[in-house]
């Protein structure tokens, strides 16, 4: 009996207020996210944001985009790059990658005369070990 008195509309809406649901509990993740990650932010600030996002949550989100949203931005981007550049150093220390260049910059040394024969050898050693 319920059922039939949920309209197509209802159902429209009922799924628009989920959405904006999800929506308003990913922005408050974000936030408190980027509140606890702030570098440039001291404890007590930090404390502040949180209580003013926890006693008027919408006023506090809206107001802390507003302050802070090119933070949030440079925040993220900085995170990014960290991460791709820890990734790089160990993508390159797995795969060898560095000893090969480095033994090929070697020969080039030792074929030039720049690296004696000794030179060489400890320093191709030291490369691969």
């Amino acid at each position: 009996m319920i059922l039939a008195d949920y309209s197509l509309g209802d159902v429209l809406l009922s799924m628009l207020v989920f959405f904006f649901w999800i929506i308003w509990i990913y922005l408050l993740i974000i936030v408190f996210i980027d509140i606890f990650r702030s570098h440039d932010l001291s404890g007590w600030a930090k404390a502040l944001w949180v209580i003013f996002v926890i006693i008027l949550p919408f006023l506090g989100v809206l107001v802390y985009l507003i302050a802070r949203g090119d933070d949030m931005t440079k925040h993220r981007m900085d995170d990014a790059a960290a991460q791709d550049k820890a990734q790089r150093e160990y993508i390159q220390s797995v795969s060898g990658a560095g000893t090969a260049d480095e033994l090929a910059k070697l020969k080039a040394l030792h074929a030039d005369g720049t690296l004696s024969d000794e030179e060489y050898a400890a320093a191709k050693a030291k490369a691969l070990g």
